[in-house]
């Protein structure tokens, strides 16, 4: 069953948080993963949410989805993202369709 991965990035140093943009969809790659919004234009429809740069990246599982997430390749990248943004992240588990 897919697993989605859902970031809201508040970036704080547009200039270092290039090198991450770069260099993190080839890692997610490697574990099924795959853009299905990123950094797109987003509206409030309901709440008090105020999203900075959304991302949803699919993966095939929620397997994949973690074994990325704990992988050297992004515990790496993941050290560059927080020094130049704020970050909220979920993973969510699909449903059978």
């Amino acid at each position: 069953m897919a697993a989605y991965l859902i970031a809201d990035v508040e970036i704080t140093n547009a200039a270092a948080f290039e090198q991450y943009i770069q260099e993190v969809p080839a890692t997610e790659a490697r574990y099924g993963g795959r853009y299905l919004a990123r950094g797109g234009a987003t509206r409030v429809l309901e709440g008090d949410w105020d999203p900075h740069r959304l991302v949803i990246v699919q993966f095939p599982d929620m397997h994949s989805l973690l074994e990325w997430y704990q992988s050297p390749d992004y515990q790496r990248l993941k050290k560059i993202r927080e020094r130049c943004a704020r970050t909220r992240i979920i993973a969510l588990e699909g449903v059978a369709i």
